[in-house]
């Protein structure tokens, strides 16, 4: 796999965190979405970037990986990426 593709998977898998956890969205659409989601397993899901980064890594893990060993560490590691990325922007600790 190419940088240029873990770069811009890092920051797709940054851009949909974030616009799900802490974004209105267009037409106020994401709301909404997090209403619908209420305080179960998905609502709680969506407050926690974090734990949503997760999630949201697993599709481009598995489309960018060769293998299924180097899915599991794409994951992770796009995950992790975003989180970086997090943490530098809205310098948290």
């Amino acid at each position: 796999m190419e940088f240029y593709w873990f770069v811009l998977a890092v920051l797709s898998v940054w851009r949909l965190t974030h616009l799900l956890q802490a974004e209105d969205g267009p037409w106020d659409a994401v709301i909404h979405l997090r209403r619908a989601a209420g305080n179960g397993f998905f609502g709680k899901l969506m407050d926690c970037f974090y734990c949503l980064s997760i999630w949201m890594a697993i599709p481009f893990g598995w489309w960018l990986a060769e293998s299924w060993s180097e899915g599991v560490l794409l994951w992770l590691s796009l995950s992790a990426g975003a989180i970086i990325l997090q943490r530098l922007i809205y310098k948290e600790t």
